[in-house]
């Protein structure tokens, strides 16, 4: 297929993503709110370290999850139908076991850990017990449905997400309402309602890929050499993903346990906001990944660089145009938005954005490694530098620092990360570490600069309130958008964009 029509499907399938981000980040932003303000800071609190402590066991779904997702694609890309079938079948089996260990797991190790060691007022321990189960219900859900979400990524059939995801918000805000109504404790049915919604969507997934994908349609099958490709592949990623865990979810327990719920309920908006911003970048690179694998696979090198260069950049640009009028007016969007901010909300707001540019920069070389398959020193080099973060976080912690100290530790180890990956992948995929600084970081680095200063300047000499935030806002995306034009592209992506922009009005003309 020629490169010209995988970029038109790359474009068209993120686009449809973009749609269905827009839907979910508004959604998720009020229901946010509502839900806050209907629980109270201590609830919120208790529900996002309590469901931190089940998703500390995701480490094992999630190593499986990539090995699914690459296998999948790779195969696709091979045109191997026969093998692809085998692969979803006994990747079936493989996460229907993990489901069954994650059970295990949660119900000894995980239940007393939340009842020992977590700070919850004794009033409240039934009902986080009762947000554990249902968490751990939900969590069994998403393992099962990982297969199912695979083939249709591999597929680029991205449409159904959209679509799904109409479903999906429109069940959250009956479920916000539905909070409203009951006068059964809120914290306990919300948990029961959003296992509820993980069912149904669930379940529509399932539906869609065994109408459309005969591949799809399991039949008992197990290979022991195939099981042994697909674990030891999984095996090194499950030392990657037990890093991104404690990074994030070991980093809300240690919160929890030296400074309280109120303190999580911070870290959970925040990163609320951040799963809103990031769905920016996640769709773009959703749609970008299986171009990716399917490239090294047909040995295409040439485009998967081509690819990696512009998604890294891309997704920067597109996460810098919403990220900036956040980082500068945090305080006065919190306060609009929730009507009560917790304490440490606004700087922890600010931090985890800057974490996120930083990291969207590392998505496609992380799709890369997975790719080449050689993922051994890849996971053992930046796997060990994000399990840093934790010990990290926790002696800082104890000498007495403040909470956010967390989000510092967490940005300077993805800094160093990045050039870890770069360094990783020199020799994997041919790619070149001075190249892609000089086209993509220092670029990025320039773009960003050159969109500060205007913004930056007006908000020292305006004063808080809603004209400044209409006027900081409005320029801000005004000049990020001219200073991504004129410093972050080529002439061939100006050349691109313009000619598109010419063909899309002249058809809106006739």
């Amino acid at each position: 297929m020629p490169n010209s029509k995988n970029n038109k499907r790359i474009a068209k399938n993120s686009i449809l993503l973009f749609f269905r981000m827009l839907l979910n980040m508004g959604v998720s932003l009020y229901t946010s709110r509502i839900v806050l303000n209907t629980l109270g800071i201590e609830d919120f609190g208790i529900y996002n370290v309590v469901g931190g402590v089940v998703m500390m066991f995701s480490f094992m779904n999630s190593s499986m999850s990539s090995a699914t997702q690459r296998f999948i694609s790779f195969e696709l890309g091979k045109n191997n139908y026969n093998q692809l079938k085998k692969v979803f079948s006994m990747s079936v089996n493989i996460h229907a076991i993990i489901a069954v260990a994650i059970f295990i797991l949660a119900e000894t190790i995980g239940l007393w850990f939340l009842n020992a060691k977590l700070v919850i007022p004794i009033e409240r321990l039934e009902a986080a017990n009762w947000v554990y189960q249902f968490s751990i219900l939900s969590f069994m859900v998403t393992v099962m449905s990982v297969p199912y979400n695979a083939t249709i990524i591999a597929y680029e059939r991205m449409k159904v997400y959209a679509y799904v995801s109409i479903v999906e918000v429109v069940l959250k805000l009956i479920i916000v309402f539905s909070l409203l109504w009951f006068g059964f404790d809120k914290l306990k049915m919300y948990s029961i309602l959003i296992f509820c919604v993980s069912v149904i969507v669930w379940s529509l997934y399932r539906i869609y890929c065994k109408r459309n994908f005969e591949v799809t349609n399991y039949e008992f099958f197990w290979e022991k050499s195939l099981y042994k490709t697909l674990m030891n592949y999984a095996g090194w990623n499950l030392f990657g993903n037990l890093a991104s865990v404690t990074m994030d979810q070991g980093v809300n327990i240690l919160i929890n346990i030296f400074f309280g719920p109120a303190v999580n309920a911070a870290r959970g908006i925040a990163f609320q906001v951040k799963g809103a911003v990031n769905g920016f970048v996640n769709n773009f690179q959703i749609a970008m990944n299986p171009q990716i694998v399917k490239s090294f696979a047909a040995d295409d090198i040439k485009y998967m660089h081509q690819i990696i260069f512009q998604g890294a950049k891309y997704s920067f640009f597109l996460l810098l145009i919403l990220a900036m009028p956040i980082l500068l007016e945090t305080e006065i969007i919190l306060k609009w938005w929730l009507k009560i901010v917790p304490e440490y909300t606004i700087i922890f707001t600010r931090l985890v954005l800057i974490n996120v540019l930083i990291d969207c920069v590392s998505g496609p070389l992380m799709t890369a490694a997975q790719a080449s398959g050689k993922i051994k020193k890849y996971q053992a080099v930046v796997g060990g530098l994000l399990l840093l973060i934790l010990p990290m976080s926790y002696m800082l912690l104890k000498i007495g620092l403040q909470p956010q100290i967390t989000l510092y530790v967490s940005i300077f180890i993805s800094i160093v990360a990045l050039f870890a990956r770069l360094w990783i992948l020199q020799p994997l995929i041919q790619i070149s570490i001075i190249k892609f600084i000089k086209e993509v970081i220092y670029i990025v680095l320039l773009v960003t600069i050159t969109a500060l200063i205007v913004p930056l300047f007006l908000r020292l000499k305006m004063d808080q309130g809603l004209i400044r935030f209409l006027i900081v806002s409005i320029m801000t995306v005004c000049v990020t958008v001219t200073s991504v034009y004129i410093y972050g592209l080529n002439k061939n992506e100006k050349h691109f964009l313009i000619t598109h922009f010419k063909t899309f009005f002249d058809i809106r003309k006739k």
